[in-house]
């Protein structure tokens, strides 16, 4: 096997979903259209609680950074592998690698991060409603987007510095249709110990922090609207919460399976099946999830799609 260390590596080959020619036309028309729907889904969502002055609450605050972020976070991994499908190529450089995996790990984590916050913000509005304007004003909303940003931003430089410093001998043929932290472990012959217990211990905080608070939030949540004596009451509380748990269950499915286990136990196949949701389908699944279950948002998108016809 030829040797290759990190001097000499200039740039990886995506192996992306399927090596099989035939599949790619197939595969670039699906990806084409999943990417559009989810751009132009999360941007519209954006417009919606933009123009709408009824929407500018802390609420469609953060879920309009959670529809820029899923926009985002599908845009660091789709184009490349549309671009390498439509020029029959199959390479990144270097440099490119190690950015496309900082700016996928930060809005991964970014969406991950926004998901908890929310689960906050419903309980504060149903359990403490009456402290509401001053527990999320919007100075504290600012500060919690910040520090959101702030986390994750840390957490995938930390990343990206300990797999700079790693040499790759294991050939630079990635199974994955982008950059990412398991794959490109399995191609280093270095010491990765050190990066598979970050990778653990940055996850497990990155994951299960706010999934825990997701979990706090929804038990006291829950506690709260069985004890509204008001079955309309009850319904309405739990149409409000309904979205936001449809997609925590989306996203932590399938991304806990992937990142709080060795690389050693992957599997290529799973992990690119796995990551297709996460980074895809979820993203594109969000606008739908968010809109058709919210009478205030479907009101708000309607008026923007009246706007641009008009």
């Amino acid at each position: 096997m030829d040797r290759i260390n990190q001097s000499s590596v200039t740039e990886f080959l995506l192996l992306g979903l399927s090596e099989r020619p035939e599949q790619q036309p197939l595969l670039f028309a699906i990806f084409v259209g999943m990417y559009l729907v989810t751009v132009m889904g999360n941007l519209l969502i954006i417009l919606a609680i933009g123009f709408d002055p009824h929407l500018h609450t802390p609420m469609y605050f953060f879920l309009a950074n959670l529809s820029f972020a899923d926009a985002c976070f599908s845009s660091t991994t789709v184009p490349k592998m549309l671009v390498n499908i439509q020029r029959q190529s199959q390479t990144i450089p270097y440099g490119g690698c190690l950015a496309q995996m900082h700016f996928f790990m930060t809005f991964g984590a970014l969406d991950d991060f926004l998901l908890g916050v929310m689960a906050y913000d419903r309980y504060v509005a149903i359990c403490r409603p009456l402290h509401y304007s001053t527990l999320m004003r919007p100075l504290v909303c600012m500060l919690l987007l910040v520090a959101c940003w702030l986390l994750t931003n840390l957490a995938a430089l930390l990343h990206t510095l300990l797999m700079a410093r790693l040499s790759f001998c294991a050939g630079n043929s990635i199974h994955h249709f982008f950059c990412d932290v398991v794959p490109l472990l399995q191609l280093s012959c270095s010491d990765t110990s050190t990066n598979q217990v970050a990778l653990f211990t940055v996850g497990s905080m990155i994951l299960t922090g706010p999934l825990s608070l997701i979990i706090l939030s929804y038990a006291h949540i829950i506690s709260t609207i069985l004890r509204v004596p008001s079955a309309s009451g009850r319904q309405k509380a739990f149409s409000t919460c309904g979205s936001h748990l449809t997609v925590v269950f989306l996203f932590y499915g399938t991304a806990i399976g992937v990142y709080l286990f060795p690389p050693s136990s992957h599997s290529g196949g799973k992990d690119r099946v796995a990551a297709v949701f996460y980074t895809v389908v979820t993203p594109m699944l969000n606008p739908f999830i968010y809109s058709l279950r919210n009478s205030d948002m479907k009101a708000a998108l309607l008026r923007v799609l009246k706007g641009k016809i008009s």
